[in-house]
This record gives structure tokens, sequence and C-alpha cells, in this order.
């Protein structure tokens, strides 16, 4: 077991490797087909489309409205979360006149990464600074590049702004109408748990235990891609915690809209677009206020817990404190499913996302062609 715990990260390393470098020869072999033309026709640099995982799902969001053409492309987005195409590719296609547009998921730091994390930053600064224009999908993703990659400077090179994650709402929405009195209260917990992100899965479930104990019939459901390690976080408490397993995009509507509530104690998460389609479905969010989430929920759609900020360390809340958010938000359940459906629908639906990446992408181009 050992051996092939050694030989997994080597093997996936040159896999890695390998599909850089084929992305660098297609650059290199699309530059005969590719460059013209003022309507979008984007590359999305090796990044892949999917029903899982942030990246892959933002890919198909886009791909849906900007299909790829992957030889005749005038315009390349890329992914600070999936940073595929070596930097020598990046500087060529800038020497060619190519727009860049990155989609910026922040940076890491020590409380986000527990390998060398200033490597990681130095691989993604260089897309960074070479992006033509930068979403941020938070102010969060914004602020922390800037302490960990630097300050896009000069009038081109500087060009950014902050686009929230966004969600189809027309998908994501409450399915049943008011909440049906007298059966358990559901919070839900979505997304890939990581073993260093048990945390979650603990404060969680020991959050539940605590609003049990003050009358509340509340029930913890966890669903996505969960680490064994992070599963055994809710050890002896089956009575109330229930593991759904991994979803695609077209389970997830019907997914959230059978809870009551959404938790997240992430710590510092950029811009999760779990809490965006729980909002969108009428679940208030419990959340740990630290990273773009409080951009996200607000004052109205959910009950922050207050934990700090901090680079160095993952800072939580307590069990009491999560517990007491709960109580919160199921005392006044209607009242705050409302608003977080409402303020869903007004700032993060898709359609208005896609138009404002149309915008950018023709101003580039027109920008280009003068």
């Amino acid at each position: 077991m050992m051996e092939k715990g050694l030989r997994d990260p080597l093997v996936k390393g040159l896999a890695r490797r390998a599909y850089r470098l084929g992305l660098g020869v297609h650059e290199r072999l699309s530059a005969f087909s590719s460059g013209g033309g003022l309507a979008p026709k984007l590359y999305y640099g090796g990044a892949r489309a999917g029903d899982e995982g942030g990246p892959k799902v933002k890919i198909k969001k886009l791909n849906e409205a900007f299909p790829e053409r992957s030889w005749s492309y005038n315009l390349v987005y890329v992914l600070s979360n999936a940073p595929y195409l070596p930097p020598s590719a990046l500087r060529r296609l800038k020497a060619r006149g190519v727009p860049i547009v990155g989609n910026q998921d922040g940076a890491f730091y020590p409380a986000w990464c527990a390998g060398d994390w200033e490597a990681e930053n130095r691989r993604m600064a260089e897309q960074y600074h070479l992006a033509d224009y930068v979403f941020h999908q938070s102010e969060f993703c914004r602020r922390s590049a800037e302490k960990f990659l630097g300050a896009r400077s000069g009038a081109r090179d500087g060009a950014s702004e902050v686009l929230h994650n966004a969600v189809d709402t027309s998908r994501f929405k409450p399915l049943n109408g008011a909440r049906t009195e007298g059966g358990p209260f559901i919070f839900l917990l979505a997304g890939k748990v990581q073993a260093h992100q048990a945390y979650r899965i603990e404060t969680s479930a020991r959050g539940v235990a605590g609003a049990r104990k003050q009358g509340l019939d509340a029930r913890l459901v966890v669903a996505g891609a969960i680490d064994p390690l992070a599963m055994a976080a809710a050890a002896g408490m089956a009575e109330f915690v229930s593991f759904h397993g991994p979803y695609s995009q077209q389970q997830a509507p019907a997914l959230f809209a059978s809870a009551d509530a959404y938790i997240m104690t992430n710590h510092n998460d950029a811009c999760p677009s779990s809490v965006i389609e729980a909002m969108a479905s009428g679940l208030p969010v419990v959340y740990a206020k630290s990273g773009g989430v409080p951009e996200l929920v607000g004052e109205e759609g959910g009950v922050a817990l207050e934990t700090g900020e901090s680079w160095e360390e993952q800072l939580t809340p307590s069990a009491e404190a999560v517990a007491e958010g709960m109580l919160k938000v199921a005392e006044n359940h209607a009242s705050f499913a409302a608003a977080a459906r409402a303020r869903a629908v007004e700032r993060f639906h898709i359609a208005p996302w896609l138009e404002r990446h149309r915008q950018v992408f023709n101003s580039l181009l027109k920008k280009r062609a003068a």
C-alpha cells in the first residue's frame, strides 16, 4: 500500500507534465489556423468540461454559450485552478496578439495549502500577469491574488473586475414552496471534502447534535466526493448524519431542493458555487464568516458565524456557534429562504454572467483589430 501511495503522485505528476507539454505543441501547431475574426471563438487552454468539480462545471457553462474552437480560436480563456497551458505557450499567444482572459480563484497560502504554496503561486502568477483581462470570482479572490501574486499594473495589464460565480436559477429553485411542518429539518453539506477538511463535517455534525439537544429535529446530509478520513469525522453520529455520495449537475437541483438549509464552515472559501446553488434553491446558509462567502450570502440570506480571517491557519466556528446558527435559521426559515432565493436570482443568475463575458470578449477583439 505504501509503495502504491508513493507511486500514484509520481504517475499523476508525469501525466500532468506530459499533458502540458502536449498543450504546448498544440499551441504551436494551432498558430497556423487561429487568430482571426471579431466573433468570440474560445480555446479553454486544456481545461475540460464536465459535471463534477468547479473548473469542469465552469467550462461546461461557458462552452454552452461559447463552444470551444481549439484550432480556430481567437481568444484564450484560462482558469487559475486549472492552469494547464505552459508559460511558454502563454507568452507565444501574447506575442501573437491573441487576447488571454483569466478566471481567478484566489491564490495559495499556508492556511489553504499544506504543500509548497509559494511554488504553486509562482506557477499561477505568470498566467495571472500575462492575461489581458481577469475575472476575480470574489473581492476576497482579488485581495488574495494581489497579496500573493502581486498587483497587476499598467493600463492594459491592470484590467480586471469582480464577477461572482453564477448558476441557472431556473434549474436551481425551490420545488415545493413552503416547508412542510413536522418533518425533520435537513441541513445539507455538499461538494468535495478532502481529508484535511474533515473539520467541515465534524463541526457541522456536532452543530446538529447541539441543535437537537435544544429541541430541533435536525439532520445532516453530506453529499459529494468525500474522503473516507473526512467521513470518519462523523463517527458515532449515524443516527442523524447520512452520506449521499457523489452527484452530477443533473442530480444537483433535486438534491438541493430536498434540503431545508445549507451549512458551509469552510475557512476562506473563495466563491463556492454550491452556496449559490443552495440559495437559488431557497436554502438559507449557515456559514463561517471568512473568504468570499459573506459576499454571496449577505446579511439576509442566512446566518454568519464569526471566525475571523487568517492566511496562516484555518479558523472554524465552534459546534456551539454552529448549533445557535442552525436554530436561528430554523426559527425564521420562511423569511431566510425567501431572501436567499431573491438574492440569488438578482445577483447570481447565469445569463448576466455570460453576457458580461461576451462584452469583455468583444471589447478585447475590437481592440486587437483596431
